[in-house]
């Protein structure tokens, strides 16, 4: 396999959406002018049965890694998946990932490949991405093995980390699983002897507990690449965990939408995290920010990119017919989904209704958009979830200004 030397390519992996570099910068720029062909992986651990635009800055990397003729694989972690990532956040929170069963876990991973697909061309003719499953070496661990591998590491490096001090100061539980998690991610690094791990900057303990194992049984170093995350205005990350994400397979009218819904401070971070955009690009986008130019309208470019590069041109550009009629304009689609459902009993508009429509992602999302006016029947708007309405044949459904439905009782 030729091994290119592409200059542009080669700062776009530096520069572009990077958090940081360890052990430096210098150090992957001189391993891809080398000309030697180098091992590059990124975990994608299926807890949710979609992946998100999160999970894109990542995959932007390895699809330029694949370019330069480099081997790139996509580690599904259906192993790791079932101990549950303490992922570092900026709020503590009040327990610990949720652990997966392997059916749950084998049910999410369905459509992963194929949504990747979109962003990295994983059946290349040239240079093909490989595909692995994580399970194939965990699941031949020996209780001895695992116990030579956590003799790697002290429980001191472990609870340093944010996220355990806030939960010994609140005498919240840290089950000792969590332990587990990164050196299962850091122990897939020596089986598929990588050089470059790439990641989120959340994932950053976990890559370098890897560093250290590739150090220890492979005497090499591992080089760490931890990209930008996807924050909310508020500091806090967007992901799969927090249920606010944009996900890979939503529709193309509802990924217009969500992007639609970004604050105008996350404009200029999505263009270079989210997109294909080159960095002159960016920079362009920012003057015409610094200019004065309305966010609206950058954002509506944003928006169309997003959804081209995820879906289609064709499917942006009925997404923006649809957000100018249907938001802007406040006007109902020509075409609304049908849902009929399961039971004739009467039942009242509740967040659990909600969730079953699939036009909320949980109850306390549901909660929120009643009590912030974002949920209306047939025109009206309810506050109160348990008000005395009750669900009738024909009856429409606003939730937001993207998602309608009409009910159909059977």
């Amino acid at each position: 396999m030729e091994i290119k030397k592409d200059l542009e390519i080669i700062e776009r992996i530096l520069n572009k959406g990077v958090e940081q570099i360890l052990p430096s910068k210098d150090a992957l720029k001189e391993k891809l002018l080398s000309g030697e062909r180098l091992t590059i992986y990124q975990g994608f651990d299926p807890t949710a049965p979609s992946l998100h635009i999160g999970h894109t800055v990542g995959m932007r990397k390895l699809e330029d890694f694949r370019k330069l003729g480099h081997k790139v694989i996509f580690l599904i972690g259906d192993f790791t998946a079932r101990i549950g990532d303490p992922s570092d956040k900026k709020e503590a929170r009040d327990s610990a990932r949720k652990v997966l069963t392997k059916e749950q876990v084998e049910s999410n991973l369905k459509r992963y490949i194929d949504q990747a697909s979109h962003i990295i061309d994983i059946k290349n003719e040239e240079n093909p991405v490989e595909i692995k499953y994580n399970s194939e070496w965990h699941e031949k661990l020996s209780l001895p093995d695992i116990i030579n591998l956590a003799s790697e590491f002290t429980v001191q490096q472990m609870i340093k980390r944010s996220m355990y001090q806030e939960r010994l100061k609140e005498d919240r539980p840290i089950y000792l699983n969590e332990f587990l998690y990164p050196i299962m991610q850091g122990y897939d690094s020596v089986v598929m002897d990588v050089d470059i791990e790439v990641g989120g900057n959340d994932q950053l303990f976990n890559m370098l507990a890897g560093r250290d194992m590739v150090l220890n049984h492979l005497k090499k170093e591992k080089i760490v690449l931890a990209g930008k995350l996807l924050e909310t205005a508020d500091g806090n990350k967007m992901g799969k965990s927090e249920g606010n994400m944009v996900r890979l397979d939503d529709s193309p009218e509802d990924i217009y939408g969500k992007i639609m819904s970004f604050e105008d401070n996350q404009i200029l971070t999505s263009f270079e995290i989210l997109t294909n955009a080159s960095m002159d690009e960016i920079n362009q986008y920012k003057k015409r920010i610094e200019n004065g130019e309305n966010p609206m309208t950058l954002k509506k470019e944003l928006a169309f990119k997003i959804t081209s590069e995820i879906k289609s041109e064709e499917d942006a550009k009925k997404a923006l017919e649809a957000f100018e009629s249907n938001v802007q304009r406040g006007e109902l689609p020509t075409e609304i989904s049908e849902i009929t459902l399961a039971d004739d009993d009467e039942e009242y508009i509740t967040e659990e209704l909600l969730v079953e429509l699939n036009l909320s992602s949980s109850k306390a999302e549901a909660k929120r958009l009643f009590q912030q006016g974002g949920v209306e029947v047939d025109g009206i708007k309810i506050t109160e979830t348990r008000e005395p309405m009750t669900v009738k044949d024909g009856m429409i459904i606003r939730v937001g200004k993207r998602k309608i439905v009409r009910l159909r009782k059977p």
